[in-house]
């Protein structure tokens, strides 16, 4: 479980580990992700934490041989780490450009490699990456976010065809507005924020990080173990805005 320390990420590590998965917590920021794991194991739920940025290049070996290591083998991965930066064209330089990739693309990629000889063996072998609805919208300052999370789905879809020989199920929940901290990334002001995302969605509310935890826990679990390449909207409706 990869941006396992906040947000959504955190609720879906929530969500599992009380759904009596062992969950395996990936974030960057050492101190913030240990106290989350630590209030996870005060309720007698098993979680392990592993601190590493996945915006380096050997990170997903690394995550799968410690989680392996840990659990003695991987079931089920969820790829929501990711980087959302809102810029206008002018604005973008190759850094950003670049850890947009490196982080939204290449490692939930190899992420999927690495622990294929290992779901493989799983007879409840599922994936779900985290996508966005911006990968299907045109949304302004979006533009290289957008493209990472369009690209993800692409990925999604082509990975569940090619390993579906394999029994492995790859599915993509697509949040829309979610009430996270992300939204403090790219505003100064979060309640004329909120007011705009909420007027973005024909159900005129913004959504909350339990909608997509209980979206990732179905598409782990076996009740959906005939679906496989699907890309799953959760946002209110936004994709079908005319």
């Amino acid at each position: 479980m990869t941006g396992a320390s906040s947000g959504i990420g955190l609720e879906i590590s929530h969500r599992l580990a009380s759904a009596g998965s062992k969950v395996f917590m990936v974030a960057r920021r050492v101190d913030i992700l240990e106290k989350e794991v630590a209030k996870l194991q005060a309720q007698g739920f098993t979680a392990h934490a592993f601190v590493q940025d996945l915006a380096e290049a050997n990170c997903a070996e690394s995550i799968i041989r410690e989680a392996v290591k840990t659990f003695g083998g991987v079931d089920c991965l969820v790829n929501d780490a990711a980087i959302v930066r809102h810029f206008k064209i002018e604005n973008w330089n190759v850094e950003d450009f670049d850890s947009h990739v490196a982080i939204n693309i290449r490692a939930p990629f190899f992420l999927i490699k690495e622990a294929s000889p290992f779901l493989k063996k799983s007879k409840w072998a599922s994936v779900v990456n985290i996508s966005s609805s911006s990968g299907a919208l045109h949304l302004d300052g979006q533009s290289i976010y957008g493209m990472s999370k369009a690209a993800l789905n692409y990925l999604s879809t082509s990975l569940a065809g090619e390993l579906a020989k394999d029994k492995i199920r790859i599915n993509t929940v697509s949040p829309g507005p979610i009430d996270t901290p992300i939204h403090k990334t790219w505003s100064d002001d979060l309640d004329a924020a909120y007011k705009w995302l909420a007027e973005q969605v024909p159900l005129k509310f913004i959504g909350e990080t339990s909608d997509i935890a209980n979206a990732v826990l179905y598409l782990l679990s076996p009740l959906s173990r005939f679906i496989t390449g699907s890309i799953l909207p959760v946002d209110g409706g936004q994709v079908i805005r005319p």
